[in-house]
Order: structure tokens, then C-alpha cells, then sequence
């Protein structure tokens, strides 16, 4: 466990942690194959609890290049309502600029080559060889609520292996015991929790950012969700992983011992994900199948494909995102000298180590455009040339929330 906020301090604390602590985990080869698998569930900014912060990815990244590794990836299968919709959450989330930045290769595993793996019922699904091949596989979930399976870590990340939608809606005939089948055909080498700003209330989309300083490391993704459901003060009875889990007798004794006996330093009161009734009801175990059946017509596909059936569902809770299609424009991004109280948390967030404000304005200064000193400024005083298209959708829900943790 690492408590860290600022960059340097994730930077400098996975890198002194890794060294001392997971040195067996990385191969000899430096041409060997690793995949870095963030959560990036949404087009929603790192900020606001939902997707898996770049800093943190950029201290990984940094790490293995250190180490003279020369076949990197970041590999993503985002939402599946994305994917229909020919959005491109990597590019919007500027995952393809920092992996630009670091001469690293990036992909949209929903485009990969499917290797089957078993589900439920006879039923079979396929997810990205680049999961199955890779030579260290780093899973680096976000920590958020999951209204369907009370909490989203490391277990749950794993779905966003599966290649398309006709896969990924696949998990939802028996969710819990789908994911778990996929941890068992998928293995990730390591595992690295962004516990920064986590998401508490009716996540994985729809919550609240909560700021809690915090980054897990281990190699049993059993253990680490069961360590970040204490961390939570989430009762694992009411996480549908780990219910499951303890139903296949995965998790036993030892890893209760364990967790009781671990010193957590802090723990937190997330406020648990309470969807609305239309939601709550629908989602019900006895009721969701035939949801689904239904969900799967002709007709229902069509309606979520408009505007009008997108807005309804998200409305009666029944989806959680939206999907705009208007794109953010960026020209490159101002200081309002008189706002700027030069408190320099600008730089703490970003995460290729600017030097903020001064180096803002100057042109080719690599900035990848993440908006993370835009959102963090407490004074305002960034600001940005162009159109933020979608994330002016975001802003109008999150941008004093997020302005207030940081």
C-alpha cells in the first residue's frame, strides 16, 4: 500500500515499491510483451473517481522503460455503449497521447482477435489474445462503487478484456459468476489499484469522487478487493465478486485472517451505490433476465441507438452514461495571471511533469491534454482555447466536486 496525491509522490512511491517488493514479477526478457490494462469504463475523467488516473499509468510506464522494456502496451475494451456508438474513450481520455508521449503502443482491445473462454450455461465468450499472450499482464482497476456488484476493483476489471459488445453483454446472463470465470481463464502478473480519488454513492458512473490518497499492490486480485472492501467499509457480503468467490470457496479463512490483521493505516465510509427505484427494481436478480431477453431485441437495440431512448434510460437509471458525440476541441490553454495564486497544484496533476503554470503557454510544451490542471485549479485561472464538447456534459455535475477534494 502506498499513500500518495501528487505526482511525484506516485512516481517516486511505485517506483521504490516495485523495486523492493515485486522485482520477481517482471520477466528478464526486455523484449518480452506487457500489457497494462487500465478501467477506463467511461469518457469520464481520472478526477472524478471513474477512470484509472494517467499519473499512475505514467509512473508504471515509467518504471518498466527504466528497466529497458521495449514492448509496451496499454490495452482498454471500454464500455460497450461507447464502442456501439463509434466513440473512442482512449482517444478522449488522452490515453493515445500519453502512450505517445512514452513511444509505447496503445489498443482498443474490442478490436482485438477473441480467444473463447467458458461462461455460464455452455454459453462462450471472447477476450483479446493480447490478454492471454501477454508475458506481464498489469491490471490497474480504479477503486469505485458498482451498483450491480457493490464495488468495481480488481475482479470486475478484467470485463473490459472481452472483445465487442456481443461479448461483454454476454456477463450479464450470470454477472458475478461470469467475472470470476474470466479471472480464472485471465491471470494478470500484478495487480495496482488506483485508490487516489476512488468513487463512492451510485458508481461506476454516476457517483461521487472521494479523495483517499491511496495505491494497493499485490498479485492475488482476491486478497486486494477484499483489503479495499475493508478500506471502504464495505461489508463483502454485499459485493457480488466476493460473494461468489466464497461460494467457490476461493477465498477461505486465510484470506480473512489476513485482512483482519492488516494495518490499513486510514480506512474510509463510502456511501454505498443506491440506484433508483426504476433501476433497483428492473436490476433485481429474480427480474433481470428477463430484462435481458428483452434488452437484446431488434427494437430495444434500435431504441438505445437514438437520443431520445439514450436520455430515457439514462434518466430512469437504467444506463448510466451518456453517449455525446460532440468532441473536445483543443488549441492549447491560457493562465489568467490575475486569478493565479501560484499554489502549483496544477503540477502535482499532471501527470508528464510539467512545469505548471509558466509552461503552459509555451508552445510545444507536450502537454497531452488530459484537462487535469483545468479541473483542479482552485482559482480558476486555467483555461482552455477551443470547445470541451463532452466534457462540458461532465463539468456541469462534477466540477466543483472535483475543485473541492483536490
Amino acid at each position: 500500500m502506498i499513500k500518495a496525491s501528487a505526482v511525484n509522490q506516485i512516481k517516486s512511491g511505485i517506483h521504490k515499491i516495485l523495486t523492493r517488493k515485486f522485482n520477481d514479477v517482471f520477466p528478464n526478457d526486455i523484449y518480452a510483451s506487457i500489457l497494462i490494462k487500465p478501467n477506463l469504463n467511461s469518457n469520464m475523467n481520472a478526477l472524478t473517481g471513474n477512470t484509472t488516473d494517467l499519473r499512475l499509468c505514467a509512473a508504471v510506464v515509467e518504471f518498466l522503460k527504466e528497466r529497458g522494456y521495449r514492448n509496451i502496451m496499454i490495452g482498454e475494451g471500454t464500455n460497450s455503449g461507447f464502442y456501439r456508438n463509434q466513440i473512442s474513450v482512449i482517444e478522449r481520455l488522452r490515453v493515445d497521447r500519453l502512450a505517445k508521449f512514452y513511444g509505447i503502443s496503445v489498443k482498443d482491445l474490442n478490436y482485438s482477435d477473441p480467444v473463447r473462454i467458458e461462461f455460464e450455461d455452455g454459453v462462450k465468450a471472447g477476450v483479446a489474445k493480447e490478454c492471454i499472450e501477454a508475458d506481464l499482464f498489469i491490471n490497474m482497476p480504479k477503486l469505485k462503487t458498482h451498483f450491480e456488484m457493490g464495488m468495481s476493483v480488481c475482479l470486475k476489471n478484467l470485463m473490459g478484456c472481452l472483445v465487442g459488445q456481443e461479448n461483454k453483454k454476454k456477463t450479464h446472463q450470470a454477472l458475478a459468476a461470469n467475472i470470476l470465470n474470466i479471472n480464472k481463464k485471465i491471470k494478470p502478473h500484478l495487480h495496482i489499484v488506483d485508490a487516489i480519488i476512488s468513487m463512492e454513492g451510485l458508481g461506476p458512473t454516476r457517483g461521487k469522487p472521494i479523495h483517499t490518497d491511496t495505491i494497493f499492490l499485490g498479485t492475488d486480485p482476491y486478497l486486494i478487493d477484499l483489503i479495499c472492501a475493508k478500506f471502504a467499509s464495505f461489508d463483502d457480503k454485499n459485493i457480488g465478486t466476493l460473494v461468489e468467490a466464497h461460494r467457490r470457496e476461493i477465498i477461505g479463512h486465510q484470506y480473512y485472517n489476513f485482512v483482519n490483521e492488516f494495518n490499513l493505516e486510514s480506512s474510509f465510509h463510502f456511501e454505498p451505490p443506491q440506484p433508483g427505484k426504476i433501476a433497483g427494481f428492473i436490476h433485481s436478480p429474480k427480474r433481470q433476465k428477463y430484462f435481458l431477453a428483452m434488452r437484446n431485441t431488434k427494437f430495444f437495440n434500435f431504441l438505445c441507438s437514438t437520443e431520445i431512448g439514450g436520455q430515457l434510460l439514462f434518466k430512469t437509471g437504467l444506463r448510466q452514461d451518456v453517449f455525446i458525440e460532440d468532441e473536445m476541441e483543443v488549441s492549447g490553454f491560457s493562465v489568467n495571471r490575475e486569478k493565479c495564486s501560484n499554489c502549483t497544484k496544477c503540477q502535482d496533476y499532471c501527470p508528464v511533469d510539467m512545469k505548471l503554470p509558466d509552461q503552459l503557454e509555451k508552445v510545444d510544451n507536450h502537454c497531452i491534454e488530459c484537462l487535469y490542471c483545468f479541473m483542479v485549479c482552485p482559482d480558476k485561472a486555467i483555461e482552455v482555447k477551443g470547445k470541451l464538447g463532452f466534457v462540458s456534459e461532465q463539468l456541469k455535475q462534477y466540477d466543483s466536486l472535483v475543485r473541492k477534494i483536490t
